[in-house]
């Protein structure tokens, strides 16, 4: 197999199986947002984190981590 150029992020890891996600606390209202025709189909987060608690994203030359804390929320930090 050829080695990746250095623009290229090289193979993908294995995926790691998904946990079924945590279920939500009686007394927290789910609120759900209209479809937006601009955006793409909404992700979800176990796709970008695949098991682990943060993943880097390179954006625009920059990295990002994105972060998922104790509670369950999302910090993005550069």
């Amino acid at each position: 197999m050829p080695a990746p150029s250095p623009t290229s992020p090289g193979p993908l890891p294995e995926p790691i199986p998904e946990r079924p996600p945590e279920p939500l606390p009686a007394s927290m209202p789910i609120t759900r947002l209209p479809p937006n025709p601009h955006c793409a189909a909404a992700l979800p987060s176990s796709a970008l984190l695949r098991g682990q608690k943060s993943v880097q994203i390179e954006h625009q030359g920059l990295i990002y981590r994105l972060q998922e804390t104790k509670l369950g929320k999302l910090i993005l930090t550069k």
